[in-house]
């Protein structure tokens, strides 16, 4: 069984486990310049990991600890330690300190589109209640992008206005700034060279929400779009055609299910964490490398409006998705500014003229809507922000 850290924090054994091992560590002396990040979100666009790096390169005066994955019950007594003695906590999903007198900066890990918390289908009310006063007890700070994002936020979590700063996200910092060339990731990835190259990557959600057995069943043959009547070697076929390569990165749930990670198609690639944590990389210091964005649900859509690419949307369980968990804006066509592609013989289609120009407009509206920061880049307002400020 996949455990995500979302079903380890409803554990009341977990809690538990968190609550005497936060009393142990909170003996330790907090320690004026120590900073510990809790990542939740391994290397998939992650604010705490990119944070973590930022501070490592340009505050060398500052110890800062990076743990990952979080939460888990596997952490030894050092860590702990580390955690204790940290005067500044920085999550990426549930705010978390180990004492009342730490300051938590919570990032969160996008800009949702699902419905979470309060808002969503498929959630309990005690649990959200639970989870609300986290987020009132323990967020000092809630980093923001604009008044959309706070308020689609607020919505699902029940967090006060006065906790949001209009700073930005870490991740945006990089998105655009590509760590390696894109001749290199051609080469590591489809052991290929071509100058004509587009390189496209299919970022769908978390598909386990749905359900559906016949879905997680598709998936696990291999059919990472859950396509009727799939057919890879077809797909494969118009990428050659079109010089366009494609890396799927999908759910660690869903990468879990495969036994094998090569792809048998010379154009498609399978992205799994080992490559991004062997070249301590983030994905998102790979996107400014790509031309074009595949997605369904995934709150990825919204970053990658700031590189001004095509993004096409995957509509096949748009229906069943929105029933069984929902979306906070809709109707869905209207809010996605892209093509919507119900089945394989649509996204091929598409697929010959992804940089369609009748999209660029949408894509610089929505852009404006969930961008209100000033600064240009995040990181260095929002360490600049927590050191002064708590």
């Amino acid at each position: 069984m996949y455990v995500t850290g979302e079903y380890l924090m409803k554990s009341l054994f977990f809690r538990l486990y968190l609550w005497g091992m936060s009393l142990l560590a909170s003996l330790r002396p907090i320690k004026e310049k120590n900073i510990v990040v809790l990542n939740g979100s391994g290397r998939s666009g992650s604010n705490g990991y990119l944070f973590y790096k930022y501070i490592k390169a340009n505050h060398p005066d500052y110890d800062v600890t990076l743990v990952e994955p979080w939460p888990s019950s596997h952490l030894s007594w050092e860590t702990w330690k580390k955690i204790g003695a940290a005067k500044y906590v920085i999550t990426t999903h549930q705010p978390f300190k180990a004492r009342r007198a730490q300051i938590n900066i919570q990032f969160w890990h996008g800009v949702p589109l699902k419905r979470m918390g309060f808002m969503a289908h498929n959630t309990r009310y005690r649990a959200n209640k639970r989870n609300q006063k986290l987020w009132h007890k323990n967020a000092d700070m809630v980093t923001s992008s604009s008044d959309l994002y706070e308020t689609l936020m607020s919505a699902c979590m029940a967090i006060e206005g006065k906790k949001y700063q209009k700073l930005g996200f870490p991740r945006i910092d990089y998105i655009d700034q590509p760590a390696i060339a894109k001749e290199k990731l051609l080469e590591d990835l489809f052991k290929t060279k071509d100058e004509q190259a587009k390189i496209g990557i299919y970022m769908p959600t978390f598909r386990y929400e749905l359900e559906d057995p016949s879905v997680m069943e598709m998936i696990k043959q291999g059919n990472f779009f859950a396509f009727l009547g799939f057919d890879p070697y077809e797909l494969n076929d118009a990428l050659k055609d079109n010089h366009q390569y494609l890396i799927v990165k999908l759910h660690p749930y869903e990468m879990r299910m495969f036994d094998n990670f090569n792809s048998q198609c010379s154009n498609v690639a399978f992205l799994n964490n080992n490559y991004l944590f062997e070249n301590n990389l983030d994905l998102y210091e790979l996107l400014g490398d790509t031309d074009f964005l595949i997605t369904d649900f995934s709150s990825i859509y919204f970053d990658y409006l700031y590189l001004d690419k095509p993004i096409i949307f995957i509509t096949n369980y748009l229906k069943q998705y929105e029933k069984v968990r929902g979306l906070l804006l809709s109707p869905y066509e209207d809010v996605t500014p892209g093509p919507c592609v119900n089945s394989q013989k649509e996204l091929l289609q598409v697929l010959r003229h992804p940089d369609d120009k009748q999209y660029q407009n949408q894509r610089f509206y929505w852009r404006e809507l969930i961008d209100e920061v000033e600064d240009i880049d995040s990181c260095e307002p929002i360490f600049d922000y927590m050191t002064k400020n708590f």
